[in-house]
C-alpha cells in the first residue's frame, strides 16, 4: 500500500529499534473488568466524557513512579476500548480515557464539525486539565496512547504540544495512505462526494447493533475467537446505547470524511512529516493481521520517528490493546521506564546480554 512521498523519504530497510518488554508484575487476566467510571470534562466548544482508571501501584510493593496517561480511541470506538490495557497499566499510571466528540458518551462538537483538527483540540484541552490536576504527577507531561484515528490525533497533539507528552504510543495509527483497504464499504469510499455523507448516514443507521458488533469484531480482530464473551456483551450493550443517540452515525461518517480529507494535506502539516519531528519517545504497535491499516507501514513509521521503537504482534488485528493487552502493556511500561531513565530489570538485562 503506497503511503506517499513524505513516507517514502524513509529508506526501505532503515534499521528499526525493537520494543523492549518490561518484566514488572502485572495483574492476572482471570476476570474481565467492567468499564471504568467517568464524567463530563469541559473542552472548548462543549464537553467530553472521560473515564478514570485509578493508580494501583506495583503488585510487588516496590517503589515506582506514579505517572499519568491519556488514552484516545479510534474511529467508531469509545473510551471503553482501553478498559483492559488501562487496568494493567494502573501499576504505574493514573489513567484517563476520553470519548472523542460525538463518540461514546460525548455529545457532538460545536457546529457538528468532526474535523481531525477539532479532535486534536479536544485532546489538548483534556491533557491540559490532566496536567493541572492536583496530586502525584501534577505539572508533569502525560503518557499519550492512541489507536487508529486516535493514533493520528495523538501524533498531531505530540507534534504541536510536546511539552504535554511524556511518551507517545501509536497503536495502528491511521497514517495517510493513498489506497483504501478493501474491507471498507463502498458507502464509506464515496464520502468525499457532495451529498453522499447524508446517504451514508441513512444506510449505516439501518444496521442493527448486533450486526454492527459482529462486523466490528470480524474486521478489527486478527482472531475473533480471542474476544471474551463478556466483552462482546458489553460491546453490544454499548452499541445499543449509541443507537439511541441521534448523532451516532453522523459522527462516524463525518469523522471518516475528515480523516480521508486529512490524507490530502501536503507540506509541513502532513502526518508523515510531523512524525519525523516528534520529540517524545515513541512506541509504534501493530498487529500483523491488521485489515484496516497496512502493517507494512509499521517499520516505516517507527524508522521515521527520531526516538521510535516497534512492536509487531503476530496474529493480532487493528485493536491490539483489546486483543493483546499484556504484551502491549509491557512495551508501554518499558517505554516509560526508559524515558524515566530507570535501569532495565534483571530479566531484561539478561536478555540483552
Amino acid at each position: 500500500m503506497p503511503e506517499g512521498p513524505a513516507a517514502s523519504a524513509v529508506p526501505v530497510g532503515t534499521p528499526v529499534r525493537q520494543a523492549r518488554l518490561s518484566t514488572v508484575p502485572l495483574p492476572g487476566a482471570d476476570t474481565v473488568p467492567p468499564p471504568w467510571p467517568g464524567g463530563q470534562v469541559p473542552v472548548r466548544g462543549g464537553e467530553v466524557h472521560v473515564r478514570r482508571t485509578p493508580w494501583t501501584g506495583p503488585l510487588d510493593g516496590a517503589g515506582a513512579p506514579r505517572e499519568r496517561a491519556l488514552y484516545v480511541h479510534g474511529l467508531g470506538g469509545a473510551s471503553t476500548n482501553w478498559t483492559d490495557l488501562a487496568a494493567l497499566l494502573a501499576v504505574r499510571f493514573d489513567g484517563w480515557a476520553v470519548d472523542l466528540p460525538g463518540f461514546g458518551r460525548s455529545r457532538p462538537p460545536a457546529r457538528s464539525s468532526y474535523s481531525v483538527r477539532g479532535h486534536v483540540a479536544a485532546v489538548v484541552d483534556v491533557l491540559e486539565r490532566i496536567v493541572a490536576e492536583p496530586g502525584d504527577g501534577a505539572g508533569r507531561p502525560v503518557h499519550l496512547l492512541g489507536n487508529s484515528l486516535g493514533g493520528l490525533v495523538s501524533l498531531f497533539v505530540a507534534a504541536s504540544r510536546p511539552n504535554l507528552v511524556a511518551t507517545l504510543t501509536l497503536i495502528s495509527p491511521a497514517m495517510p495512505v493513498y489506497r483504501v483497504p478493501g474491507v471498507f464499504s463502498r458507502t464509506l469510499l464515496l464520502l468525499l462526494l457532495p451529498g453522499i455523507p447524508a446517504l451514508a448516514e441513512r444506510r449505516l443507521s439501518g444496521a442493527t447493533p448486533e450486526q454492527q458488533v459482529r462486523g466490528m469484531v470480524q474486521v478489527c480482530f486478527g482472531d475473533p475467537r480471542r474476544v471474551p464473551r463478556a466483552r462482546l456483551d458489553q460491546a453490544l450493550e454499548e452499541m445499543r446505547e449509541r443507537a439511541g443517540q441521534p448523532w451516532a452515525t453522523r459522527a462516524l461518517t463525518r469523522s471518516m470524511r475528515s480523516l480521508i480529507t486529512s490524507y490530502l494535506r501536503v507540506g509541513p502539516g502532513n502526518a508523515w512529516r510531523l512524525a519525523r519531528s516528534l520529540r517524545p519517545p515513541t512506541l509504534v504497535v501493530w498487529g500483523d493481521r491488521d485489515r484496516l491499516v497496512d502493517p507494512a507501514l509499521a517499520p516505516r513509521l517507527a524508522a521515521a520517528v527520531p526516538d521510535g521503537r516497534l512492536q509487531v504482534l503476530e496474529g493480532v488485528g487493528h485493536v491490539a490493546m483489546l486483543e493483546a493487552a499484556e504484551p502491549v502493556a509491557r512495551a508501554v511500561l518499558a517505554l516509560a521506564e526508559d524515558a524515566a531513565g530507570q535501569p532495565a530489570h534483571d530479566e531484561d538485562a539478561a536478555r540483552a546480554s
